[in-house]
């Protein structure tokens, strides 16, 4: 069950979906390719991001930046 979960949606979107279900976002990052890449720290909360952002799912291979692991969500996203 993977964690990972690419999106069309802005960091933004994203970001307002979990905080409205209370999902638990491990890392969030744009993508070079357009939309967002989200670690989830639950799989079976990853599962639902895709259920209600079904339509805004990437299928394939995207392109991220090479600086990606600089970027971090603020530390009241990692902890909950």
């Amino acid at each position: 069950m993977s964690r990972v979960v690419n999106l069309t949606a802005s960091v933004a979107e994203v970001e307002r979906l979990c905080r409205t279900h209370d999902f638990r976002i491990s890392t969030i990052e744009p993508l070079l390719s357009g939309g967002s890449r989200v670690v989830l720290l639950d799989g079976r909360e990853a599962d639902q991001v895709r259920v209600l952002m079904k339509k805004q799912m990437i299928s394939g291979d995207v392109k991220r930046s090479p600086a990606h692991v600089s970027r971090q969500p603020p530390p009241s996203y990692r902890t909950r």
